[in-house]
């Protein structure tokens, strides 16, 4: 198969594993095992989706011991049945996902202030008491808000192929960092570009370097 279009994001593998705080080789793994395929395009380079991130946090933290719930950690054959049933969801993620785990085992979402269960395109309505999972939190070692990874800088999955920038601008992170790496100062970065603050700068280099410290 080709390459799937996708409007909600577009990242390597590093970059993937990196804003969704897993490891790239379990990222690999997954693509490999055919658990999660990349959706932007899974032929070289392999390109992955923001909805592809959170599903990467979801089955990872599917697979995690969960103390808050007494459901215990889900196989890999019920996290594929799961996943077809959240992955459409991207388009109504700005307020954030919050997921829980009920005891019969269904994958519950909070949706505009109601809890459903995703059963393929349907959603049945259910109560949970227990605080949820939001997968748009900060997640693993590297995972930044994939609202807002630092106060000043934000993420939109239709925006900028769903790249972290500076807020009310289209400068992504990225670019700043790697104007950084070639020996820009702050200073000069922010004479490159006048809509830019220093703090933008500082918080668009530390995010990166978070993001990028995915081992």
């Amino acid at each position: 198969m080709g390459t799937r279009r996708s409007l909600q994001g577009s990242y390597s593998a590093d970059r993937a594993a990196g804003l969704a705080g897993v490891p790239r080789r379990t990222l690999y793994y997954w693509a490999k095992h055919g658990i999660l395929d990349p959706s932007v395009s899974n032929i070289k380079p392999r390109l992955w989706s923001y909805n592809d991130v959170l599903a990467l946090r979801l089955i990872d933290w599917l697979r995690s011991d969960k103390e808050e719930t007494p459901f215990p950690r889900a196989s890999m054959h019920q996290i594929r049945q799961l996943l077809s049933s959240v992955q459409d969801l991207g388009h109504r993620l700005e307020r954030g996902l919050p997921v829980w785990i009920d005891p019969n085992g269904f994958v519950v979402v909070e949706l505009e202030g109601q809890k459903a269960v995703p059963l393929g395109k349907k959603l049945l309505q259910t109560r949970l008491d227990a605080p949820g999972f939001d997968l748009l939190l900060p997640y693993g070692s590297t995972g930044p808000d994939l609202r807002w990874p630092r106060p000043t800088l934000r993420m939109l999955p239709g925006k900028l192929s769903g790249q972290p920038h500076v807020v009310d601008t289209r400068i992504e992170t990225s670019a700043i960092a790697a104007l950084a790496g070639r020996g820009l100062s702050t200073e000069n970065i922010v004479e490159l570009y006048p809509a830019l603050t220093v703090t933008n700068v500082q918080e668009a280099i530390d995010l990166e370097a978070q993001v990028s410290s995915a081992a």
